[in-house]
């Protein structure tokens, strides 16, 4: 019965690491080492993503930005730290940061045009061009802003049509904000006849100026003769008045300037040509007969 071994293989493990122990104590502080790499890296993620969001929070960035930069922050940490506890297990490290890498390339280039237009929601929230419920005109595009996502913009026109733009288009074009300042100024052409006497078309179109209560004086009122066209007198006129009245106001101006106009019997010229015929000789014609 001598040399009889009920477990050899646990009996074998067992001298190994009696002949080893200097290299097993030290493989087993490593592994308590990883463990609280990643327990100390998960609580530094935490700490990092919810500073970064009450900052962001505070400068009042939109909540999907918010969500999106806390939680890249949190695992872009959460990596480094796993990385750094398999490097201390002695894992070779190198090439997963090199697979990292790569995937990371080849994910970037093929969300480009994603990525472009997510920088570009970026910008638009951090810069604030414009705001939900602002009229803007992007392009060619005029609407009020419904809403701001990471990768586009939604517009709602005036004729309640929804228009989804991509961020990045927004950010190349040119942006015209209706709504950021409270006045905006009213621009008229008013034509009339080259009988009409300049002061009477003056006078007329600044009663009615100082008639109109929503208009700002102060701000300056501009009646002059601004270009003496092919058929009529252009008279350039410019008030101003808050943004809520300006279609109103505009709509009311040019009416009421019509019927003044009207009243003054001064005449808005339309559209006409003269033709002058000299020395024309009517051409015979042969009688006609009507035949039973």
């Amino acid at each position: 019965m001598t040399g009889f071994t009920l477990f050899p293989k646990i009996k074998n493990a067992v001298e190994w690491m009696a002949g080893h122990s200097d290299a097993v104590i030290q493989f087993g502080w490593n592994v308590v080492a990883a463990i609280i790499l990643l327990f100390v890296g998960k609580a530094i993620s935490r700490l990092l993503s919810r500073g970064l969001e009450k900052l962001l929070l505070k400068r009042k960035v939109d909540i999907t930005i918010v969500q999106f930069f806390t939680a890249l922050v949190r695992y872009i940490t959460l990596a480094f730290f796993v990385v750094a506890a398999l490097g201390r297990v002695g894992i070779e490290t190198s090439s997963i940061i090199a697979v990292i890498g790569a995937a990371g390339l080849a994910v970037g280039l093929a969300l480009q045009g994603s990525l472009s237009n997510f920088a570009a929601g970026v910008l638009l929230v951090s810069l604030r061009p414009f705001r939900a419920g602002e009229v803007v005109q992007i392009g060619a595009m005029t609407g009020t802003v419904e809403k701001v996502h990471i990768f586009s913009t939604t517009l709602l026109t005036g004729d309640s049509k929804e228009v989804v733009i991509p961020n990045g288009k927004i950010i190349a074009d040119n942006i015209i904000n209706y709504s950021r300042h409270p006045f905006r100024r009213i621009d008229l052409v008013i034509g009339v006849g080259y009988q009409s006497r300049i002061a009477d078309v003056k006078r007329v179109i600044n009663q009615l100026i100082e008639k109109d209560s929503r208009i700002d004086r102060q701000r300056g009122v501009t009646v002059r003769l601004g270009e003496l066209g092919a058929s009529s007198l252009n008279f350039y006129v410019r008030v101003w008045v808050r943004n809520a009245d300006y279609w109103d106001t505009y709509y009311d101006m040019l009416e009421n300037i019509k019927e003044a106009l009207d009243a003054n019997h001064i005449d808005l010229p339309y559209p006409q040509m003269d033709i002058r015929v000299e020395n024309v000789t009517a051409p015979a014609h042969p009688q006609l007969q009507l035949v039973d």
